[in-house]
């Protein structure tokens, strides 16, 4: 049985509505870090970064929300929730959970938390959250433009584990100025994934009763 260890509406929320969409049993573990446990010399173990999420599969332990999203598409080809290796359809899909991940999500991270990279001063930190603003929502307009022209999904008319991380990050991008839901090709991406029953589940099951994004 898979093991994910989240926090709710952290980066395990990708991985958890892939569980979700895929149908395979799992368990949950908290490590909650209202009291630093992503910290503590066990999770440590787990992942020495001190981040969540991880997965463990069997022998197997994966950090990093994209490959773990990636090794379930991979090991569950049947929910089809990335192309076949080897294609044009394949690459693409890459390209955009990787923009996502390194791109995007950085940014929102850097966004997030901006004293990571100013500390303390006030004014640095007000440079930097404006900064990682600007350029998180210059990433969501290439996306809006993409899913405009090539939608409803990354993959045009085809359902991907990409679209999923998009839900993820959207939840965290909504106090943006310019929120994801500002862009109608983005709002029509999100209001589809949010209408799924994995979707909606994986965040009842961290305890999210709002909505999504």
């Amino acid at each position: 049985m898979y093991q994910l260890h989240y926090f709710p509406a952290n980066a395990n929320a990708a991985p958890h509505m892939i569980l979700e969409e895929i149908g395979k049993e799992y368990q949950l573990l908290l490590v909650d870090r209202a009291v630093d446990a992503q910290k503590s010399k066990e999770y440590l173990k787990i992942n020495p970064n001190g981040r969540i999420p991880a997965l463990v599969d069997g022998d197997l332990v994966l950090f990093e929300s994209a490959a773990i999203v990636l090794h379930l598409a991979d090991q569950h080809p049947e929910a089809g929730l990335a192309p076949a290796v080897g294609t044009a359809e394949r690459a693409k899909f890459y390209q955009w959970l990787t923009f996502l991940t390194n791109s995007l999500q950085e940014e929102l991270m850097i966004w997030q938390y901006p004293d990571r990279l100013a500390g303390t001063n006030d004014a640095a930190v007000e440079i930097v959250t404006r900064g990682a603003e600007a350029r998180a929502s210059a990433y969501l307009d290439v996306i809006e433009q993409h899913l405009k022209t090539n939608g409803p999904f990354f993959l045009g008319d085809t359902l991907s584990a990409a679209d999923f991380y998009l839900v993820m990050l959207s939840r965290w991008a909504r106090p943006m100025a310019r929120p994801p839901r500002s862009r109608p090709s983005i709002a029509r991406l999100l209001d589809k994934l949010t209408a799924l029953a994995s979707v909606r589940r994986a965040y009842e099951r961290e305890g999210i009763t709002d909505e999504i994004c």
